[in-house]
């Protein structure tokens, strides 16, 4: 069963990164950058301080930063772990996909960009939907195209983006309840 599944996602993927041409490369290699997204952090950064003060902002961004940190050391330890290869790194899958990343890492399983984006989406959507009701839309559009961008790159497989989704959303939302409670112990008496 477990074969059968990993042929369907090979085949999936193959799909998924042959829709691209060199015309659009540039924009995915920009859309997987990490430092691309900066200005969208700074907006949404200003937003959370327009809603939640100084405080309140310092307590998002330390479970911010526990929480990308969390996201990250589970993919990594996912990849070790499991030590499915990356597509770019299958030599049978060489001649017939399309290869646009940079740089290709040797294991795969799950994608840390489409864990931390989701993990980032359902943290921020949780605590500005208050506010502003179609932010969680956009952000989850945001996360899905950055999880997209790693297969279109051809560093990793639909599976690989879709694991790394669904755990990114789990921890985003346990991070969320741990910044609530953050909330209630240091900035509201």
């Amino acid at each position: 069963m477990i074969e059968e599944l990993l042929k369907y996602d090979t085949e999936l993927f193959l799909f998924l990164n042959q829709l691209g041409n060199t015309s659009w490369d540039g924009f995915w290699l920009i859309v997987t950058e990490k430092w691309s997204s900066i200005p969208i952090y700074a907006v949404l950064l200003y937003l959370v301080y327009k809603h939640y003060g100084l405080k309140g902002t310092l307590v998002v961004l330390v479970s911010v930063a526990l929480m990308i940190t969390a996201t990250d050391q589970l993919a990594n330890l996912f990849k070790h772990g499991i030590k499915r290869p990356r597509p770019c790194q299958v030599e049978a899958l060489r001649e017939t996909m399309r290869y646009v990343a940079v740089r290709c890492g040797r294991y795969g399983y799950f994608s840390a960009h489409a864990a931390s984006t989701m993990a980032a989406a359902v943290f921020l959507s949780l605590l500005l939907k208050k506010w502003y009701r179609y932010l969680p839309f956009l952000l989850l559009f945001w996360a899905a195209v950055v999880a997209y961008s790693r297969i279109y790159l051809g560093v990793h497989y639909p599976l690989d983006t879709i694991t790394g989704m669904f755990f990114g959303a789990l921890i985003g939302l346990l991070f969320y309840r741990i910044q609530l409670r953050g909330q209630r112990r240091f900035v509201k008496p």
